[in-house]
């Protein structure tokens, strides 16, 4: 299994100190063509991409969200934007369960 992250520069050190496979500055088109490249080949991976980097200009990531497999994409915050950033599954459990299952979370 490959593990890889995309992002800022500054971001991808803490990773590449890790031993991950790191992509820094990378722009969309970069993005398209290595992530299409790690599904054509079935690549088992898990890609840590920086939240602000998913968008209208990557669709390959929210295709291989969909369509499941053996690609796990992970968004992380920009590291100026930790603190208020707020992941994709937090909106989903404030929908399904409350923001109280989250509040009660965050209190331990």
């Amino acid at each position: 299994m490959e593990i890889i992250a995309i992002g800022s520069r500054e971001l991808m050190d803490g990773f590449a100190l890790l031993g991950i496979k790191t992509y820094a500055d990378a722009d969309a088109t970069e993005i398209n063509e290595l992530l299409s490249e790690l599904a054509r080949k079935r690549v088992r991976a898990l890609v840590y991409i920086q939240q602000d980097l998913i968008g209208d200009k990557t669709p390959i990531v929210q295709q291989l969200r969909l369509e499941g497999g053996s690609i796990l994409v992970c968004e992380i915050p920009h590291l100026r934007g930790a603190a208020e950033y707020h992941p994709q599954v937090e909106k989903l459990i404030r929908r399904v369960l409350g923001s109280s299952m989250l509040e009660r979370s965050l209190d331990r």
